[in-house]
């Protein structure tokens, strides 16, 4: 069976190294960072790598068995010279839209895109053209949307467990770029990826300009997220960690600790009179899996029968007008704001030091 060439562009935390910050966690299941899902995957072969710091590249390539001469600081001239069927694009948010459009443009097949999207909403909007003008298959690293965990919640949803979906709840959102990113995503998918109608947003740090084009940092955000088949989601600012619930007409749902434990509560008759409340109920789980590894074989699978990925550029485009919806919401006042955005040249852009790696496990000695 054929196998595909892939190449990584940022070989840093998610490019290379993440995997030894959560060694041994119950929560991240190996492999983790997109290298060591390729090394994993028997259907790729890692064959290159770009980064603009050489020192982090040579660690990388003795990880993962990248050679010097296939080690590039342009990732231009990797593409062009190396031809990989799958990029995957582990840089920051501000590079990478330019980075996403030459590789559609210059043969790569298909592009596995660490999140958020983009820097901006122009930006994004570039992606999703040249990645469907050339049919490639696209997923951004949003990795909870390929966790058999909350897989096993939304076939839940969708068969009824919680009879007609109203209410979706996150319990952790952060910043808005770094975090919700994968909260929006998850909210998408838990509701069959439905198109927003408005949302409306509070960001509590106040530091985000009012006016002007330039977003000089990842704030943090919550709010109300309104979709447009009556389900409403709350995306909060809690101490709780990423905790999901689930509310219907007939129950709820709730993955505790991403997952790893759950409350699931139908409503059922309590007393004499048939009043009814909202009774525990037994909730098998099922085993946790690497989100990362199928990613990669969702995006292998595209690239066998020509169907569509899981994710694709419109769905994480759906999770970039949130991000900007909260940020326009706030800017007004907390006004309600409806999507999409008509406003789309605001851009991240910050002037941060690049992230070191962790190269050892953490806490080995």
């Amino acid at each position: 069976m054929k196998r595909y060439r892939a190449a990584v562009i940022g070989c840093s935390r998610m490019g290379g190294f993440i995997d030894n910050e959560v060694a041994g966690s119950r929560w991240h299941v190996p492999p983790y960072s997109h290298a060591a899902g390729f090394v994993a995957c028997p259907r790729t072969e890692l064959v290159a790598c770009a980064d603009l710091r050489t020192d982090v590249m040579e660690r990388f390539g003795e990880r993962y068995h990248v050679p010097k001469e296939r080690q590039y600081t342009d990732y231009r001239e990797m593409i062009r010279r190396e031809q990989p069927d799958i990029v995957s694009v582990a840089t920051q948010p501000e590079p990478r839209a330019e980075i996403v459009i030459f590789a559609a443009e210059n043969g790569v097949r298909a592009i596995y895109a660490e999140k958020a999207m983009a820097a901006s909403l122009a930006e994004a909007d570039a992606m999703v053209e040249a990645v469907e003008r050339h049919g490639i298959a696209f997923n951004l690293g949003t990795n909870r949307r390929w966790s058999p965990i909350y897989e096993h919640m939304k076939a839940a949803i969708d068969r009824g467990a919680v009879g007609k979906l109203q209410t979706l709840i996150v319990y952790h959102n952060g910043t808005l770029f770094n975090t919700a990113s994968h909260t929006f995503d998850l909210l998408l998918y838990l509701n069959n990826d439905q198109p927003v109608s408005w949302v409306q947003a509070h960001l509590p740090n106040d530091d985000v300009p009012q006016t002007g084009d330039i977003l000089p940092v990842d704030p943090v955000g919550m709010g109300t997220i309104h979709f447009a088949n009556g389900v409403t989601a709350h995306a909060l600012l809690t101490a709780r960690g990423l905790e999901v619930e689930a509310i219907g007409d007939e129950g709820s749902l709730t993955a505790l600790n991403d997952g790893q434990e759950w409350l699931y509560r139908t409503r059922q008759v309590i007393d004499a009179g048939n009043r009814k409340g909202l009774v525990a109920t037994p909730f098998a789980g099922v085993e946790p899996a690497s989100s990362t590894l199928r990613l990669i074989e969702d995006l292998v699978h595209a690239l066998d029968t020509g169907e569509p990925t899981r994710g694709g550029p419109r769905v994480a485009l759906a999770g970039m007008e949130i991000i900007f919806g909260f940020i326009a919401s706030h800017r007004r006042g907390g006004a309600r704001v409806r999507l999409p955005l008509t406003e789309r040249s605001l851009r991240l852009q910050r002037s941060v030091a690049p992230h070191q790696p962790k190269f050892d496990v953490q806490g080995a000695s």
